[in-house]
């Protein structure tokens, strides 16, 4: 897979068991570039594929990798979408349960800051995660991601018509 494809995992819980009022596990880019940028900069915990790794695959390793956290099944298909620059996701979402106080564990990596600086510096693929209901995780996220948010929502309304 190109650097243009990425797989990543979307964890959801329910604000009341068995309702379909969810919220959203998102996480905030590490970085200098991300540093000061909050709406429209969060995403979805991704990454790309090794050679010869499926996208789930993929999508499950990222997210463990980028979160230190487990992955919950069953995993849900939410398809993928291209992103402004020219990235296309593929995601699946799973329900899961995650305590804020006990932080995320992100691999780190290192890049050259400030620009042709020669300085390296070492930061965390993502810094923070939140729990955000809809309204909220579609104003923190990559705009094209939100579909993904709507899609989990309509898949949870189908699934659960009855429960409020």
């Amino acid at each position: 897979m190109g650097k243009k494809t990425s797989a990543g995992l979307l964890m959801f819980r329910r604000t009341n068991p068995g309702s379909n009022e969810l919220e959203f596990f998102i996480g905030h880019p590490g970085g200098p570039y991300w540093q000061r940028r909050n709406y429209g900069a969060w995403t979805i915990p991704k990454g790309a594929a090794e050679a010869d790794e499926s996208l789930e695959n993929a999508a499950r390793r990222e997210f463990t990798e980028e979160t230190g956290l487990s992955v919950g099944e069953p995993l849900i298909a939410l398809g993928s979408v291209r992103q402004k620059g020219g990235k296309t996701i593929h995601v699946w979402a799973f329900e899961g349960e995650w305590d804020p106080e006990d932080g995320i564990t992100s691999n780190p990596f290192e890049c050259e800051w400030p620009p042709k600086s020669g300085v390296t510096k070492t930061y965390h693929e993502l810094d923070r995660a939140v729990w955000a209901n809809l309204a909220e995780a579609k104003r923190l996220l990559n705009p094209a991601q939100t579909r993904l948010l709507d899609r989990l929502a309509e898949y949870v309304m189908e699934t659960t018509p009855n429960r409020i």
